[in-house]
C-alpha cells in the first residue's frame, strides 16, 4: 500500500509562498499576492541551514535565526533581506556570481511601494514587449546602482514586498526610470 505524506500548514504556505516567488521572478513586474507577512513567509520557504543571510531589518532576525541560517555580511549572502532600504550602498557588496557560476548571486528582498511612485519601464525575458511600473519607497538612485552594479549574467534577483503582494526582477530585467 503506498500512503502520501500529508502537508501541514506551515508546508502548505511556504509551498504556495515559493510558487508566488517563482511565478513572480517568471513575470517581472507584475504584482503577486503573497502572504501578508511576506518576509517572513519568504524567509520560511527560502531559508534553511545551508542558507547564508544578510539581514538589515532586526524584526526579522528571529525568524531568520528559528530557520537555522547563518548570519554573514551583504558580500557573502545568498539572501538578503534589506527591509526599508535607506542606503543604495549595500548593492555594491552583494554577491552577483562569477564568470563561471553567473547564477550565485544573492536574493534580495526589500519593501517598496507597488503602483505609486517612480515611473520604470522594464523590459527582458518574461515580458511582452516592455511594461511600465510604479516602484516608490526605495532611495534616490537606486535603479542606477543597481544597473551599475549587475553585469549579466552576473547579478542578483530582487524581490520588492509591499504589504501581502511581491514584485519579482530577475538580473535579466532592464528598467528604465522615466
Amino acid at each position: 500500500m503506498l500512503t502520501v505524506p500529508t502537508a501541514n500548514a506551515a508546508e502548505t504556505r511556504a509551498n504556495q509562498t515559493f510558487d508566488a516567488l517563482l511565478w513572480a521572478l517568471s513575470r517581472p513586474g507584475m504584482p503577486r499576492d503573497i502572504a501578508p507577512d511576506a518576509e517572513v513567509a519568504i524567509i520560511d520557504a527560502l531559508i534553511d541551514r545551508e542558507c547564508k543571510v544578510y539581514c538589515a531589518d532586526p524584526v526579522l532576525m528571529p525568524h531568520i535565526l528559528k530557520a537555522g541560517a547563518l548570519l554573514s555580511d551583504p558580500t557573502t549572502a545568498d539572501h538578503a533581506f534589506l527591509g526599508k532600504l535607506i542606503d543604495v550602498n549595500v548593492l555594491e557588496y552583494l554577491r552577483a556570481g562569477t564568470d563561471l557560476y553567473p547564477d550565485d548571486g544573492a536574493t534580495v528582498v526589500a519593501n517598496a511601494q507597488i503602483g505609486a511612485g517612480q515611473l520604470l519601464r522594464i523590459s527582458g525575458p518574461g515580458i511582452d514587449g516592455s511594461l511600465q511600473i510604479n516602484i516608490d519607497g526605495l532611495p534616490q538612485g537606486f535603479w542606477t546602482k543597481r544597473a551599475d552594479c549587475l553585469r549579466y549574467p552576473m547579478g542578483f534577483d530582487i524581490f520588492l514586498i509591499d504589504g501581502g503582494r511581491v514584485i519579482g526582477l530577475p538580473r535579466s530585467t532592464q528598467i528604465e526610470v522615466l
